[in-house]
């Protein structure tokens, strides 16, 4: 099968993992990635470790984002590796990079150079607050805009202070959105044969990301964010939405009526909640009989009773349990990939599958400026 964007290339500047996230979903759809490295360390993100797992010398983090790229070793602040760069540029149809405010600038790689060198090109980049405003030097990292953007105060239990998201969601939304940004300005490309300029800023993402809770609070005349007490899954939505604590195990309860409920799961206590106002203005009592029935039985015995119902509930799994299950297995989401040194790795797939294709790869990520000499002879460097 050919891939949508086979025949495109790509000069991926950046590093974390923001934009090599967004490069990353580029390569999956088929465009050849080359990433652009400094030769002393390379990308940071190598040797940036967010456990103390080590694959091939290096961090997990960095295998997981950069395969099936290619590695080019430039030093931008030399004239030399600069007009490399440039002859690169004459042949690409996307650049992008998640430098701080002014240093691309500096580098002399801004998009209206970039521009003057190839007109048709997507230029896309990422920063962490925008270029403006009092914020735009802050360092872009996960946890900070995480803090900084209120997301911390949905989630957890009310009392227990701000609770980040364990996973580095403001970096992936960001890649994401850059994805989709450059997508539509190669569309708009392949119609009128102009390229574009994709500005894409982490605040800005991860405030777009919580459009359902910002449009609630500007809606209620900005009422305080208020988690319930006790099972909270989301700081606006009524009772029963929560993660519930059973004789065995946890069972996750999202939107449903509370009579009906109180019936299937013979708890009297819950009849009286009749009116669907009282599942909001008294969820903290709602919850806490439901957190306490709960716990006489086991996980498969209420879900033995809630899913005939249509009720929408689940198991709530670890990674080891779920990686068992027949429904994970069936989506064959982990594929194995090889760097080339004959190091194989196990790591996801990308989800998007295009007529009925998997869009599968099993080439690793590269080892720094793995394919400078490669390159240079075939670009003329």
């Amino acid at each position: 099968m050919m891939k949508p964007l086979e025949n495109l290339l790509v000069l991926d500047l950046s590093q974390f993992l923001s934009g090599p996230s967004a490069s990353l979903r580029l390569a999956d759809l088929g465009a050849r990635v080359i990433k652009v490295e400094k030769p002393a360390g390379g990308d940071i993100c190598r040797h940036h470790y967010v456990s103390n797992v080590v694959m091939n010398g290096e961090s997990s983090l960095f295998h997981a984002i950069n395969r099936n790229k290619e590695s080019l070793a430039l030093d931008l602040k030399k004239e030399d590796d600069q007009s490399k760069l440039i002859k690169l540029i004459k042949h690409a149809d996307v650049f992008l990079h998640n430098f701080r405010p002014g240093v691309v600038e500096r580098l002399g790689f801004d998009y209206s150079k970039v521009q003057r060198i190839n007109p048709s090109i997507v230029y896309g980049e990422i920063s962490g607050y925008g270029k403006e405003g009092p914020w735009k030097n802050k360092p872009g990292q996960d946890l900070l805009l995480q803090s900084l953007s209120g997301l911390t105060y949905l989630s957890g239990n009310a009392g227990a202070g701000p609770v980040p998201m364990g996973l580095a969601i403001v970096d992936i939304l960001a890649g994401a959105h850059l994805v989709q940004g450059i997508l539509a300005c190669l569309f708009r490309r392949g119609q009128i044969g102009k390229g574009g300029l994709v500005e894409i800023s982490m605040l800005e993402s991860i405030l777009e990301f919580q459009f359902e809770s910002i449009t609630t609070f500007f809606t209620d005349g900005g009422q305080p964010t208020e988690r319930t007490r006790s099972n909270n899954a989301h700081a606006y939505l009524g009772a029963p939405y929560g993660v519930y604590q059973t004789q065995n195990g946890f069972m996750a309860l999202a939107m449903g009526s509370i009579p009906i409920l109180g019936e299937l799961l013979r708890c009297k206590a819950l009849m009286k909640y009749q009116e669907v106002s009282s599942w909001f203005d008294q969820r903290d009592k709602i919850k806490g009989i439901l957190a306490n029935h709960l716990k006489k039985s086991s996980t498969e015995y209420w879900l033995s009773i809630l899913e005939p119902a249509d009720i929408w509930c689940a198991d709530v799994l670890s990674w080891d349990r779920l990686f068992d299950k027949e429904a994970f297995k069936i989506l064959d989401m982990i594929q194995e990939v090889s760097m080339s040194d004959g190091y194989k790795y196990a790591t996801t797939r990308c989800p998007i599958s295009i007529n009925d294709n998997l869009l599968l790869s099993d080439l690793g990520s590269p080892q720094l400026g793995e394919h400078s000499s490669k390159l240079s002879q075939e670009f003329e460097l």
